[in-house]
């Protein structure tokens, strides 16, 4: 994944600003006692940095970790010019570190889907684990096999000024992993500049999380179907999981 989001980052606020609003409404009902009490936190895949400046914005100290370089530097660009404190890591989900314990991990936008295995998602609740002080919280969503059945088949096409984005999906039930060719057209003057990028993701069910949540040493994990937070149709209970573990005392 570490290829991905080269040139995908440049347009991913405004590509997929359609999420913000339900993932914004689920952090909110999820962490909304929580967050008050907040000192410490990582925006886990942080992307573009929105999560990341909101928790600056409210005081917190933040460490902001992505595997794309492209990503890490433009969550810099914007936390600069919001005059936020914002620390960046350019490091992997499945071993990052931290330069200290923190009271809160946030991954969202289904980031913890994009591991390359689906092995992978105990290397990254262990590396969760190790990174929480102790009554921390791990808060992620995931997307799950309905989701992958309905949404990862055909093409889709996006329209912006001077981008045009094709959007080609595939899945296998029997890997339980997604895929997405994205090609990307970029008007550049007088000519059109093509770019092409790949990104998959695999899936897990409950059952598997947690039990890997649990061998990795957490006491709790909360879940919450997706679906009452879209409030939309075309995001049917069952496609998409919000999930809150916590690091016991």
């Amino acid at each position: 994944m570490s290829t991905a989001y080269r040139v995908l980052a440049q347009y991913y606020d405004e590509l997929f600003q359609p999420f913000r609003s339900p993932i914004d409404m689920a952090r909110e009902h999820v962490l909304g006692r929580i967050l008050p009490r907040v000192k410490t936190a990582c925006d886990l895949a942080c992307g573009t940095g929105t999560t990341a400046l909101m928790l600056a914005q409210r005081g917190v100290r933040v460490y902001g970790v992505d595997l794309s370089q492209k990503m890490c530097q433009l969550t810099r660009e914007k936390a600069r010019r919001a005059n936020l404190s914002v620390r960046v890591l350019h490091a992997d989900m499945r071993t990052f570190r931290l330069p200290e314990p923190v009271d809160l991990i946030l991954s969202e936008y289904d980031a913890v889907n994009h591991v390359p295995h689906k092995s992978d998602l105990r290397k990254v609740a262990t590396a969760a684990h190790r990174a929480l002080r102790p009554g921390g919280y791990f808060y992620f969503d995931v997307n799950n096999a309905p989701g992958f059945k309905k949404y990862w088949i055909g093409t889709f096409w996006i329209e912006k000024p001077n981008l045009l984005v094709s959007m080609r999906n595939g899945h296998s039930p029997q890997l339980d992993r997604a895929w997405t060719d994205i090609d990307l057209f970029v008007r550049e003057g007088k000519h059109w500049q093509r770019h092409h990028e790949r990104v998959e993701e695999v899936c897990w069910d409950s059952a598997e999380v947690r039990r890997i949540f649990r061998e990795a040493g957490f006491d709790r994990l909360r879940a919450w179907d997706a679906a009452r937070f879209w409030k939309n149709p075309s995001l049917p209970r069952g496609c998409r999981t919000i999930y809150l573990a916590h690091k016991p005392e």
